[in-house]
């Protein structure tokens, strides 16, 4: 299966810079583990920025696919300004004012899809201890995707119960739920009969996520049905930040939070938290009366906080949510309204279950860690409960509080705890010396304002270093705006952090419908896909080549001679390289030819790296991530120049995810080409 990569002399340019990716020196044949076919370079132009297809939906419906919550919501294209949020379910928790539903799948013991949501929770919570251990929980299962380095179709989930299961099935289940129910609710607001290929569907994903975590998304909705695999371009993978930055760029002034004009005395706590905890909660409710139409309206050009905003301005978009902090830095075109991205994506998994999981670590400390998981693997419903009502007080901490946060413990956690230590609760929170939390008659821990402090800095410091390290940046010089957008910059105790800390480098804005900030750009993303002109490749890519070998530049053991000639075997060949700026639909050509006559694939090995100074595929860093498949279907008999047959392949790395198409040169024809980065 060799193939051989024409060098490219249309190499990809960056757009509004002097920098693009070298090509390879000519007639450098690619080196596939097998033999190699030299192939005469043909001419090809440069990059050219490809004409958009528009396609004919009526409807777009966005899914924000979240760690600890999801939701849907949809925009008729006859009527873009109008974002219809999904039905208002049964059930929910106190302090929780958006209208997203807990990520929690159910499954019985069969492996058939029972229920989500809060559905889930609460049928999981009413089974009985014995029949529990048989059903499968999940809940916080995204994280798994992003802390899985070698993600496949064959990656199993554990649910709570221990019993495992194939992660795109739950994943499947999870976003068949969700397109019945859009589904069934668009239909019920749409004078006309919908087909199925009117819908454009958008799923988000965070933007640190790499190239196999966004396929396995794609995977994940053709299994569910949202989209047929022969109609790509009717899904579109949304990435979190940058979405939230889309619906950013509508707001009105009466919309948002902004923590840089905040009084600071009259009566007010110094460190303005008491400020920071009622206005939000002002901001909440004045939201929550307004939510019986569902219907959010936006802007049909931009908003008039960009009035304030030159040509230029750069800020940054920080999504703080239950899983990731992701962090993108755009510039805003004018007067166009269109976004350039600034600087790769970046982040990491400091959401806010880091603080569940400072909670959990504390109830080890003090009931000991074998206990705990004991207790989780015996009493799986029993613990979701418990930490069902650690998350309802997390959401009302806030600095400025004196009195302390109570949490009940499940009677059966005070029950097994007797029977297994042959103690109290509370005999165990005295031994432990641990003065911050104390014990309350009525069976519930009290977490004092210390306690809370402890529980949340952690994930805090995380959040607030790493969009520090990300300002000191070159690229990033001179930022106005910081946007706080995400389920977790509700917390008063994150947003009086990040004002102490960057207040003075920049305004620190929050909308007011945070936690649904991603959701409604999501949908503006699905109703225009262009707005982002420009983004940062994330990695280095490239392929594999031999190049002529030149003595005393190239290392001896990369020496390969054939027929006589010398090789210098493993160079990588790059497409793009780390942090360029890729325009939307800018590409790359490369063109490969069968290694011998009857062929009928190619498989081309893709490399990535996160640095931009990687000369050999073996060079440390460099790993494979993928590999581009080329179908070549028998050419008619007596077809000119079928013996030196070329395929021209042709990558677009300037959309949230890579694609490629190829053409076969002699007939014109296209190629069937697809791009795989699950099967390593």
């Amino acid at each position: 299966m060799a193939t051989l990569l024409q060098p490219s002399i249309n190499s990809l340019q960056s757009t509004g810079e002097n920098r693009s990716v070298p090509p390879s020196p000519s007639c450098s044949p690619a080196r596939n583990d097998c033999s190699i076919a030299p192939l005469t370079p043909s001419p090809s132009p440069r990059a050219v920025l490809r004409p958009r297809v528009a396609r004919p939906f009526s409807v777009v419906v966005a899914i924000d696919f979240g760690t600890t919550s999801s939701g849907y919501a949809f925009s008729f294209t006859q009527d873009p300004e109008a974002i219809h949020m999904m039905r208002r379910w049964e059930g929910g928790d106190p302090g929780v004012a958006n209208q997203k539903s807990p990520t929690c799948l159910l499954l019985t013991p069969e492996l058939r899809f029972h229920s989500f949501g809060f559905a889930a929770r609460d049928s999981y919570h009413d089974l009985d201890p014995e029949e529990a251990r048989h059903w499968l929980y999940f809940d916080k299962f995204k994280m798994k995707i992003h802390s899985t380095s070698d993600l496949t179709m064959e990656t199993e989930l554990e649910a709570v119960s221990g019993r495992r299961v194939r992660a795109i099935e739950v994943f499947a289940h999870a976003l068949r739920f969700f397109r019945e129910h859009a589904l069934k609710e668009v239909k019920d607001q749409s004078s006309s009969v919908l087909e199925g290929d009117e819908v454009r569907w958008v799923i988000t994903v965070p933007a640190v996520w790499r190239q196999p975590a966004k396929q396995f998304m794609r995977e994940a909705a053709y299994l569910a049905g949202l989209v047929s695999p022969d109609s790509p371009e009717q899904l579109l993978i949304a990435l979190e930040p940058e979405a939230a930055s889309i619906y950013c760029r509508k707001l009105r002034l009466h919309q948002v939070i902004d923590l840089s004009t905040r009084p600071t005395a009259n009566g007010v706590e110094p460190d303005g938290s008491h400020l920071f905890d009622s206005s939000f909660r002002q901001a909440r409710e004045q939201l929550r009366r307004a939510r019986h139409s569902r219907t959010f309206l936006v802007e049909s050009g931009t908003g008039e906080l960009w009035s304030e905003m030159q040509t230029g301005d750069r800020y940054i978009v920080a999504d703080c949510g239950g899983g990731t902090v992701d962090l993108t830095v755009h510039q805003i075109e004018q007067p166009q309204g269109t976004l350039k991205e600034l600087y790769k994506a970046s982040g990491g998994p400091y959401g806010a279950v880091g603080v569940d999981l400072a909670f959990e670590a504390m109830l080890c400390q003090i009931f000991g860690a074998d206990f705990i998981e004991t207790f989780k693997a015996k009493r799986p419903a029993a613990w979701v409960d418990l930490t069902i009502a650690f998350e309802a007080r997390k959401r009302t901490a806030a600095p400025g509080r004196a009195n302390a946060l109570n949490i009940s413990l499940p009677f059966s956690f005070i029950d097994f705890y007797k029977r297994h230590r042959g103690q109290s609760v509370e005999t165990a929170l005295r031994k432990s010396n641990m003065n911050i939390v104390k014990w309350s008659s009525q069976g519930m821990l009290r977490l004092t304002p210390e306690a809370m402090k402890e529980l949340f800095q952690p994930t805090i410091d995380n959040i607030i270093k790493h969009i520090e390290e990300l300002m000191r940046k070159p690229e990033v010089q001179g930022v106005r705006f910081l946007f706080l957008v995400g389920g977790f910059a509700e917390s008063p105790m994150l947003q009086q952090a990040v004002q102490a800390a960057l207040g003075r480098s920049c305004r620190i804005i929050i909308p007011q419908d945070v936690g649904l900030t991603i959701l409604k750009g999501a949908v503006l993303f699905g109703l225009d896909p262009t707005v982002v002109r420009v983004r940062r490749c994330p990695l280095t890519y490239g392929v594999g080549v031999l190049n002529r070998f030149v003595e005393g530049r190239h290392p001896r053991e990369k020496l390969l001679v054939k027929e006589g000639r010398e090789w210098c075997t493993d160079i990588l060949d790059r497409f793009v390289a780390v942090d360029q700026s890729v325009a939307l639909g800018e590409v790359v050509r490369r063109s490969y030819t069968p290694a011998r006559p009857g062929q009928r694939k190619i498989i081309i090995n893709i490399y990535c790296s996160a640095t931009d100074d990687a000369v050999y595929i073996t060079d440390p860093g460099v790993r494979k991530c993928g590999a581009i498949t080329l179908d070549l279907p028998e050419p008619a008999p007596g077809t000119a120049g079928a013996d030196r047959r070329e395929i021209r392949a042709t990558m677009q790395f300037g959309d949230t995810e890579i694609k490629v198409t190829a053409v076969d040169v002699v007939t014109n024809r296209s190629v069937r080409a697809a791009i795989d980065f699950l099967s390593n």
